[in-house]
């Protein structure tokens, strides 16, 4: 009964992603910027704590987009009228995205460019 309970909270998890997926851009957007973070990673032959790291982040970003995504529709739900309390949780967890996204960012160009200048100094 519990690995059954497990498959089911895992088949829910999956419906979930397939959601943010369908239905935000802004997930598809950082799935493809995922997408081109592993690809230069394997190009350039990062090392397994830099490839740790980059996913770690990647991680990091599509979970907040996928809790933000979470809390707007609690919100909607919620109350679908004008509310600046909804809209305050709405503008805060959009904030976190942003934040994991400009961390993201920052550890990308700290770990990227010493190798991209590597390869443009050859």
């Amino acid at each position: 009964m519990i690995f059954k309970d497990k498959v089911q909270s895992v088949r829910y998890a999956l419906k979930g992603l397939d959601v943010a997926w369908r239905e935000q851009a802004n997930f598809r957007f950082h799935v493809v910027l995922a997408a081109i973070a592993l690809t230069l990673s394997w190009l350039i032959g990062l090392s397994p704590m830099e490839y740790i790291i980059v996913i770690v982040m990647i991680g990091f970003v599509l979970a907040t987009e996928i809790i933000n995504t979470a809390l707007e529709e609690l919100c909607d739900a919620f109350r679908s009228e004008q509310d600046p309390h909804i809209a305050k949780i709405k503008d805060l967890s959009a904030a976190a995205v942003l934040a994991a996204s400009c961390t993201a960012l920052l550890i990308g160009l700290v770990i990227f460019v010493p190798h991209v200048m590597a390869i443009l100094t050859i």
